[in-house]
This record gives C-alpha cells, structure tokens and sequence, in this order.
C-alpha cells in the first residue's frame, strides 16, 4: 500500500516475483561461495537522457519504497520456485525468512536529474540488494518516462489544467502507475478510477460518442447528460456537425453551461470557431476541453487558441515517444569480507561499447548561481565538500528496512515544480538539445 497518497489503503500482494529468474541464482551461488553476505551499495542512475530531453524527473520513489517493503517469499510463491527448480532447497530456505533490513538513500520523488545522478542507492548485503534490481527499475523507468512526459506538457499548457486520460492505452496496472506519475509532472486530474482510489488523485469523466449514438438525436444525448449530471457537465460536441451541437448544447444547458469538449479536426480553428460561437449565444463561461492524441507539441501550437484544458492519453502513457529512461542499477562498492567492519571496495564494470559505470558510492550537489538558478549536477564519491553540502540532491529514504521518506503524492508533485523553476530557462524549450545542465565528477583528490 502506498502510505503517502489520501485515497484508501488497499491490500498489495507480495511483489517478490517481479524479478528476473538470474537474480536468484546469482543469490544462490553467491550463498554457496560465501559472499553473499557482504555489504554492498547498488546505484540507479542512466548514463544519458533521452534524446533530445533537457532533464528527467524522478517518479515512482513511493511505489518503490512499497515494493520494497512488500517483497516478501510467501509460500505459495516458494512452492512455485520449487517446482520449477529455479533454486537449491538452500536458497529457497534463505528465501522464506527474506526482509529487506538495508537502507536507501535517493533523490526524492519530482526532484530532477541528469546523466550520471545516484537517483537511488541501495545499501545492505549484496544477497538483499541484489534481489530488488528488477522491481526497482520496472517502477523507476516507467514513471519516471511518463513524469517526464507530463512535465514537458504541462510547461507547454502554462496554466490551463491538464487531464490523464490514457488507461485504454496501456496494461491496465501501469495505467494506474501512469496516472500516478502524471500527477507529480504536473497533471491535474485523471480519468482512472483506480488511481483516485489509490492515490487519492482527483478524477474526471462526463461521456463518449458511444453515449451520443446511443440517443434518437444528439438533443437527446444532451438532455439526458445534463438531466443526470446538471448543467456544469462538459458536452461532446463534434459527433456529427460541432457549430450544431454547440447551439444545441447552450439550448439544452443555458448559458451556464459547464464546457465542450473537442475530439477531432483541426483544433486550433474548431476552438476559435466554438469560442466565438458560445460568446453569441451567451455561455461566455462556458470552458473549451480538448483532446485527440495531445503530445507537448499540440499542446504548444495551442497556446494562442482559447482552450481552457487539455485531456491527453496515449502520448502520456507512453512517455510521448520515449516510454523508458535506461536505468540501471549498479553495484558500486562492496566489502572485502563480511564483517560489519570490513572495509568497503569501490568497483565498477569496465567494458567497451559504452557502459561504463563510475566506481565508488556517491554524493551529488546541484548548486546554483546568484539568481537561484542551478548551475550543474556535480557528483562525487568521498566525502561531499562544505561548500557543496547545502546544495546535496539525495535523502534518506529507508533505514534498516523501514520506510523513513514517506510522504504524500502531492508533496512530490509540489517539489517537481519547485525544481523545474530552478532550472535555467532554456529547460523549458521543447526543441531538441543538449541536458540542461552538465553533468560534472569530482573525485576526493580533485
């Protein structure tokens, strides 16, 4: 159960099979060899943002921290690994009394990041951390592809709201975590029951065109919606002829009338067009909803139409083109032997082709100029210098196993806006370019 949003508790299953099957046996011979027990540091971060994104946002830190805390191998799960020999009857032992008891640290969620950032660092036994790799990633890269989304949206749409409506367009359980993300990166409302009920997400929904073809006449569709949901509701206007169904729509509802929405043709005139029609006929306040396949860039070439809100789906939940981030999660220290005082070992994969990793546990500090604008995401490993620790990104999120960050969705959501207005202003720009700020190391010698 997410414990940070308002909607209701809710009873979550374990989620220790949403794993990769090598997880487990690399815990296995790693049991057997004796190192299992050693105390290691995993770090998410991607070595490059998407191409042509100025910066990422981090989504999902809540639903990690629940997944985290709900990995649990209960007996009908060890049953299964059993009976497809995945692991020795050692492991499956070790499996039964699992609780992660290590600690994490990250950026918290709506904060922003960059090539290179610790997003999140996972500290505790190498055979605990290792075990969470997939989950963790699974919920990072999806939300955090879809926050980023919506966050360049929502800088396109200024201030007029803007609506998740994207479930039919996805697996039904990443719709939830879809809508969930939207709303840190600047969505209002969303269209999933689901995600209200969880999240405590507001949520919004009048008709379709299946409700209007239903009716003898689209009249009586209007009737009926306005008898069932008054007169503020939002009418379907462009099922058969738009100037039509708007002079309709305002006989039916009055001049208050709550909104049209707009599904189809060419936006930006049909919006003019309906705005001057709903002024004659005295709905003066009466809102503009549009939708039909929205991405940041529709939303932009609106911005001088009179729209009042936008509802947007498929773009959404698919990250508008980029439906991942490339996280991944790496071993970045280990000790030298299982004590508790074993000292620990920074290391790294060194191969070719492009994935090298930067050994050792980091820190990292954004700090910023004059005017309160960050200058670069500079990250190190040692410890952090004075001038740099008032500008630190991460914080504590779990300790010996228990959540510590908690907190609710709409805090995230708040501190996502708050980063993006510390970002220089060419963050905002929704041409291709470069990261917005550069990523910098620094090592202790430095």
């Amino acid at each position: 159960m997410d414990r940070r949003h308002q909607g209701r508790p809710v009873t979550v299953p374990s989620t220790a099979l949403f794993t990769d099957q090598y997880e487990l046996t690399m815990l296995q011979a790693a049991l057997r060899a004796g190192t299992a027990h050693r105390r290691s540091v995993f770090e998410v971060f991607t070595r490059r943002l998407p191409e042509g994104r100025r910066y990422g946002v981090v989504a999902g830190t809540g639903r990690v921290l629940d997944a985290v805390t709900n990995f649990r191998f209960e007996p009908e799960l060890l049953d299964f690994l059993d009976r497809q020999s995945v692991v020795d009857r050692r492991t499956l032992d070790w499996l039964a009394d699992f609780r992660f008891s290590g600690s994490v640290r990250g950026y918290p969620e709506g904060e922003v990041y960059f090539p290179g950032s610790p997003i999140l660092q996972v500290e505790g036994s190498f055979a605990e951390c290792v075990l969470l790799e997939t989950v963790i990633l699974s919920i990072l890269n999806h939300d955090s592809a879809v926050a980023a989304a919506a966050s360049r949206m929502a800088v396109a749409a200024a201030d007029r709201p803007l609506m998740e409506m994207g479930a039919r367009r996805t697996h039904e359980l990443a719709a939830v975590a879809a809508a969930r993300a939207a709303y840190v990166g600047g969505f209002s409302t969303t269209s999933n029951l689901a995600a209200g009920f969880r999240y405590g997400i507001p949520t919004v929904g009048t008709s379709a065109h299946a409700f209007t073809l239903l009716h003898d006449s689209e009249r009586d569709a209007f009737v009926a919606q306005v008898d069932s949901l008054g007169v503020g509701t939002t009418l379907l206007v462009d099922t058969y002829d738009v100037a039509e169904a708007v002079s309709t729509a305002v006989e039916v509802a009055g001049p208050e009338l709550g909104a049209v929405r707009i599904d189809s043709g060419d936006l930006l005139m049909i919006a003019h067009q309906v705005r001057r029609q709903l002024d004659r006929l005295g709905a003066t306040k009466a809102r503009i909803v549009v939708t039909s396949d929205l991405d940041e860039y529709a939303i932009a070439s609106l911005a001088a139409a009179p729209v009042d809100s936008y509802g947007v789906g498929t773009q959404l939940v698919t990250g508008s083109g980029h439906p991942t981030c490339s996280m991944v999660y790496k071993l970045v220290a280990r000790a030298d032997g299982e004590g508790p005082d074993a000292p620990m070992r920074p290391v790294a994969k060194k191969s070719l082709g492009g994935k090298l990793s930067v050994a050792g546990v980091k820190w990292a500090a954004r700090p910023t100029d004059a005017h309160g604008a960050a200058e670069a995401e500079i990250i190190g490993t040692g410890e952090i210098p004075p001038e740099l620790a008032e500008s630190r990104v991460g914080v504590e999120l779990m300790r010996d196993g228990e959540p510590v960050g908690a907190e609710p969705l709409e805090a995230a959501r708040e501190r996502h806006i708050r980063a993006r207005a510390r970002l220089p202003l060419s963050a905002t720009q929704l041409s291709r370019g470069e990261p917005v700020l550069p990523t910098h190391y620094r090592t202790p010698t430095a």
